[in-house]
């Protein structure tokens, strides 16, 4: 054998004992960071366990109900706040189950903002040619995240920890998502009081007014009327409408 083939092959077996003592230093490496992170030094199999773990673990909500509520009960000394958090809940379940279903139909005390929403979200998806699915779901926890009073409104913002499958399909395939991995995210339900109306500028609004003299009764918690004196008392189903709900992330929160 030539000298030159002595030395190629002497080039070829150093390469090859560099790559292997890098590979195995990175194998080390991998199953360290694997083990640390998740008890396990089979990366793949850690993630997936952590995964699994997820999906079975509720997202904590922005609890602020005993800061909020006692703020709300000043301000509507009638406002029913288990009876308003159970009607955030339903609707949220309704307005899902609606868009997965494809009909716009199944909503039931809806506001018209809240049925637009879902009626905009099923046309994007038959425009796409996706069908979106949210089965078995599920509300851990709702709490109140938020109370604002601005432009001549009041937002209560509920949150709720809500758990279910949710994934898009096109052409008999999942294109989006996981169909066999439950999900655990939080979900924003708006309920919206119009104060004012006249502030608002909307002629179809929905605000308190005097059932004696017809004014309407701007002023947070006055339960007589600033023009007649009339007492007041706001009925809450009719002022108080769920508008808007979207799901928590990191655009949005």
């Amino acid at each position: 054998m030539s000298s030159g083939w002595i030395i190629f092959l002497a080039i070829v077996a150093g390469i090859g004992i560099s790559s292997f003592v890098i590979y195995r230093k990175i194998k080390t490496k991998v199953e360290q960071v694997s083990m640390a992170a998740f008890g396990t030094r089979n990366f793949v199999e850690g993630y997936k366990r952590q995964a699994d773990a997820l999906a079975e673990r509720p997202k904590s909500v922005s609890a602020m109900t005993r800061v909020f509520a006692p703020q709300i009960a000043r301000d509507f000394p009638e406002f029913n706040l288990e009876q308003f958090r159970n009607k955030a809940e339903n609707l949220l379940v309704c307005a899902l189950q609606a868009v997965s279903a494809g009909n716009a139909g199944l909503l039931k005390d809806a506001s018209g903002e809240l049925c637009q929403q879902v009626v905009n979200q099923i046309e994007g998806n038959r425009a796409a040619g996706v069908r979106e699915v949210y089965r078995d779901i599920k509300v851990h926890q709702t709490e109140i995240s938020n109370y604002q009073k601005k432009d001549g409104k009041c937002i209560i913002t509920f949150q709720s920890a809500v758990e279910h499958f949710h994934y898009k399909e096109k052409d008999g395939g999942v294109i989006w998502g996981d169909a066999q991995r439950k999900q655990q995210t939080k979900y924003n339900t708006e309920l919206v009081y119009i104060q004012d109306a006249a502030r608002m500028g909307a002629g179809n609004a929905v605000g308190t007014t005097c059932p004696n003299c017809g004014a309407p009764i701007t002023d947070l918690g006055n339960m007589r009327c600033e023009y007649c004196g009339a007492a007041v008392t706001p009925v809450d189903e009719k002022v108080w409408t769920l508008q808007q709900y979207y799901e928590v992330d990191y655009h949005r929160v």
